[in-house]
């Protein structure tokens, strides 16, 4: 996607908030073209606006990709009522998490992404740019347009609901890969008690195919049946489907490949010794982006 040329324009070098930017309107669509359009429009608007009086150019634009985000994000959601199975946000490349560290990688998991969807767009939009971007309280008044009083409330509200579900346990990077491994190897041995070892008793699937791939169209819960399901799908790619070890949003995740072609990633979450859910994207309209990695932040 082309942005806006800013050579033409005697404005700052704006074009360096782009993966600020982007990050906030992934986090808020769970969309990376989605994010991308928002960014765009914002840019837009700010090469055709009056800007005597912005002291600011970052602060601009965010609230510009807040409010914008916000819009779609209603729209969003009235669309992802009749999507076909569980909606999952489209998976994104990330670097190596040395330049992040645990805590900043894990605010672009599937996991946190999943619990955000409990908050309305403007709770969702105060949480983000309180807790991950660190924006004051007064700027986020300004930006979802209500009182700073009420800003504080909706984001300690928004942090109960997200902190009110299961509890999020940041792993390592390392521990991560590492349970991530014995999971393929006992898939790959067809050992089926050591796969039900590495799941917790109530983990999760939750496959995204959009009506678009083969994929449950309902979540799987439970050790037992998760175990089950995984086997029989390892079977059935058996000497067709590799599988290998790749960091999305921000964590060690899983790519699978028939041949040269990407057919699906699955992301986990885990209490650091078991995986507690799964979440597998195969829809292909949200596989595209990642063999194009877009910088964000």
């Amino acid at each position: 996607m082309s942005v806006v040329d800013p050579s033409a324009s005697a404005a700052p070098d704006v074009m360096r908030h782009r993966p600020r930017l982007l990050g906030l309107g992934y986090r808020m669509l769970g969309d990376l073209h989605e994010a991308e359009d928002v960014v765009q429009e914002a840019y837009l608007r700010w090469f055709q606006a009056e800007r005597d009086d912005v002291l600011t150019p970052e602060a601009w634009l965010l609230t510009v990709v807040s409010r914008l985000s916000v819009d779609r994000l209603r729209k969003a959601r009235t669309a992802r009522a009749s999507y076909i199975g569980p909606w999952l946000p489209e998976p994104v490349a990330t670097g190596e998490p040395a330049d992040r560290g645990v805590e900043r990688a894990s605010d672009l998991s599937m996991a946190l992404l999943m619990m955000l969807e409990r908050l309305a767009p403007e709770e969702r939009a105060a949480f983000l740019l309180r807790d991950v971007f660190d924006t004051g309280y007064g700027e986020i008044a300004r930006i979802v347009q209500r009182s700073e009083a009420a800003v504080r409330q909706m984001v300690h509200r928004a942090r109960e609901r997200v902190r009110g579900g299961p509890a999020r346990f940041a792993a390592p990077a390392e521990a991560r890969a590492e349970l991530l491994n014995r999971f393929m190897a006992a898939l790959a041995a067809d050992d089926a008690q050591a796969v039900l070892a590495l799941l917790a008793p109530e983990v999760s699937l939750i496959s995204d195919g959009g009506g678009k791939a083969w994929a449950a169209r309902r979540i799987i819960v439970g050790a037992a049946k998760v175990a089950r399901v995984m086997l029989k799908l390892e079977a059935k790619g058996a000497g067709i489907v590799t599988t290998r070890m790749v960091r999305l949003n921000g964590e060690p995740a899983l790519a699978a490949f028939v041949y040269d072609a990407l057919y699906h990633t699955t992301a986990i979450e885990t209490d650091g010794e078991r995986i507690t859910a799964f979440y597998r994207v195969l829809n292909p309209d949200k596989l595209p982006s990642l063999t194009e990695p877009v910088a964000i932040e």
